[in-house]
């Protein structure tokens, strides 16, 4: 009975051991020219975006000029009132991903996500119809624990800086990168970024931050603008190291993240360098001076966002990528009714109707009053689209997903 007790405290005692292990088994680091992983060997990022949850885009609903979250609340809190509205929201940030979602991504062989998200998540600004400051880390926390659960690591990315750091409607601005031109809002921007590394701080499963999502658009002056990026970074990172010394730091070039002339000055160990690239030839020599900028500063690189093409053009760029040891996470994972991310949701019936009625110009209040609404069938068409959204309910593109390598 002695030896049996010694030999359960024995497998009890491995067993709480593994566990501990499994548990602290460190960050990923940038390291020279690679991103090294918890067991000390290099780390290739394979996975997804999740666009469309936490930030909105019309494009992914078939929408053309109703295109920024702002402009999509607004559409439906036209024809189904504010509260409705609020509700929709509420429960679609709930539906479009989900841990079946995470679940699906990991069969298939994904090792990590990046989570775009607004800023206004963490503020009391209004936000797809609500201004509750704590929404935006309850929302990380649960995907964050869904994907340490399946094994997998999550890039934060502030898609939406406060006043714009693109100028465009992916960050849900006034048309213009006002960012750079405002201290109040380069401070909350620090401000929210050093609270969530505060929160993550010793949370492993998160890889790192993407302080700012393709900043300063090509439609503006860059002799303006260009050169206040750097310094921005630089105060954003300083604020972080205060609190966080664990995690990557992921910055991006200006001008849909394709500028790299904007990085002059090499200020921190555990920085990597991350491009965006669509729609060139997908070979070598567009990327090449992407690789040439690695070489030259012996730092790592990644493309934080790639894709929206065919099933033979995602085949040829991922093995482009790959055979150039460049990590990838592919955008989109999901969208309406397309091929060319992984996962796609079937449309409702009548949801033209609410296609009709968004891309409808609306100039004045009189336009608004004289559009002719099906208000109770687009209000169907919303609560159907609720369901669609579901990991369950989508239908999954075969082509694509093997074009990225991934199977299950």
């Amino acid at each position: 009975m002695k030896r049996l007790i010694i030999t359960l405290l024995i497998l009890l005692t491995y067993s709480f051991g593994q566990k501990i292990l499994a548990q602290s088994k460190g960050f990923i680091k940038a390291q020279q020219k690679e991103i090294i992983g918890p067991d000390g060997k290099p780390f290739l990022i394979k996975g997804t975006n999740l666009g469309n949850w936490l930030v909105p885009e019309g494009y992914m609903f078939k929408f053309k000029n109703t295109n920024s979250p702002a402009k999509i609340h607004e559409t439906i809190a036209q024809v189904i009132g504010p509260e409705p509205a609020k509700q929709f929201w509420k429960t679609y940030l709930n539906n479009y991903i989900t841990e079946a979602d995470i679940k699906y991504l990991k069969k298939i062989g994904v090792n990590s996500i990046r989570v775009p998200f607004n800023y206004r998540l963490f503020t009391n600004e209004d936000y797809l119809g609500n201004n509750d400051a704590t929404r935006g880390m309850e929302l990380l926390d649960r995907v964050i624990k869904w994907c340490k659960n399946e094994g997998l690591y999550v890039i934060l990315d502030m898609h939406c800086a406060p006043g714009g750091q693109t100028g465009d409607n992916i960050d849900d601005s006034y048309g213009y990168p006002f960012l750079f031109e405002n201290q109040e809002n380069q401070q909350l921007t620090v401000d929210i970024w050093k609270k969530i590394a505060s929160h993550y701080k010793n949370e492993q499963t998160v890889m790192g931050y993407d302080l700012l999502n393709e900043p300063i658009a090509h439609y503006f002056n860059a002799d303006s603008l260009d050169h206040l990026l750097l310094p921005l970074y630089k105060k954003i990172v300083q604020e972080i190291r205060k609190v966080d010394k664990n995690h990557i730091i992921f910055l991006g070039g200006a001008q849909w993240n394709t500028n790299f002339k904007v990085f002059n000055e090499f200020f921190d160990h555990n920085i990597v360098y991350t491009f965006h690239k669509y729609g060139d030839q997908p070979s070598l020599g567009s990327i090449k001076r992407f690789i040439d900028f690695r070489e030259k500063h012996n730092v790592p690189i990644y493309i934080g966002e790639t894709g929206e093409n065919t099933d033979e053009w995602i085949f040829n760029f991922r093995n482009v990528l790959e055979s150039n040891n460049i990590g990838w996470h592919f955008w989109p994972y999901k969208k309406m009714d397309s091929p060319k991310n992984i996962a796609s949701i079937v449309p409702p019936q009548n949801f033209n109707l609410l296609i009709d009625y968004a891309e409808t110009p609306k100039n004045s209040y009189k336009d608004i009053r004289e559009i002719k609404v099906d208000r109770i069938k687009i209000k169907q068409v919303l609560n159907e689209l609720l369901e669609a959204c579901k990991f369950e309910k989508c239908n999954l593109n075969k082509g694509y997903i093997t074009a990225l390598g991934l199977g299950g």
